[in-house]
């Protein structure tokens, strides 16, 4: 706990230890210390500034979300010039997933520098990916756009996008799954039967049924997300017959 009260008392120190952390994460010297100390702070901390605004990363979350879909199109409008409009959007998609985002995060380690009073083990997965589109946000607000471009470029593009490898990549296997279903005229249906689990987080429990048999079944703490895992078991319990059918 002491080495985290220093991160967060050094935070405006221009030699401080926040302002070396940011250094090496991003790659180049912040200029405004000020704006990545937004960016890394939680709405639970009830901060704002001197107009009375509040000051946590749901902002620049959203600006570094705009920035990151920016740079990643123009990438990919270079370096595929025969990808349609559909083809561009479903691979930025890929790239952007908040799948993908959570992971970068992740292996930035950004978690460690947010300031909190909610303990971190009680954040959820998407935590990582949010403070690493607020991050790009920030770059974003303080060394312009040349900059967020070339962080991008270092920590998104060239580790991980691999155009051949992206194209194989899916994202939702329920979208594939219903898209499959659609096109051959199948009848699917997705039904959430009683969960009598003893976890302490509320469960949702699953079920996807093909033509009126059970095919998939998954428990998960959103039924968005059980829907999406009852989908992959169904999808791999049937891949030879689906895609040879796609």
């Amino acid at each position: 706990m002491a080495s985290l009260k220093n991160i967060f008392n050094s935070r405006t120190e221009k030699g401080g230890i926040f302002f070396l952390e940011i250094k090496r994460i991003i790659g180049f010297k912040p200029k405004d210390i000020s704006i990545y100390e937004t960016a890394f702070t939680h709405r639970s901390t009830n901060e704002k500034n001197s107009s009375g605004e509040p000051q946590n990363y749901e902002r620049m979350e959203f600006l570094g979300d705009a920035m990151l879909g920016s740079v990643i199109a123009s990438h990919l409008f270079k370096e595929v010039p025969g990808g349609n409009e559909g083809y561009l959007t479903k691979m930025r998609s890929k790239v952007v997933s908040r799948e993908h985002l959570n992971e970068l995060g992740r292996d930035l380690e950004l978690i460690k520098h947010v300031k909190t009073t909610i303990p971190i083990e009680q954040f959820g997965g998407n935590i990582h990916g949010n403070v690493f589109e607020a991050l790009v946000g920030a770059i974003y607000l303080d060394r312009g756009y040349s900059y967020c471009e070339k962080f991008i470029a270092k920590r998104v593009i060239k580790p991980y996008v691999d155009i051949e490898k992206l194209e194989g990549k899916v994202i939702s296997y329920k979208s594939l799954f219903i898209e499959w279903c659609q096109k051959h005229k199948t009848n699917f249906e997705f039904s959430v039967y009683e969960d009598t689990g003893n976890d302490a987080l509320k469960h949702f429990g699953v079920k996807l049924q093909l033509e009126g048999k059970t095919v998939g079944k998954a428990r998960a703490t959103s039924k968005k997300k059980a829907e999406e895992r009852a989908a992959k078991r169904a999808y791999f319990k049937l891949q030879a017959t689906i895609e040879g059918k796609l």
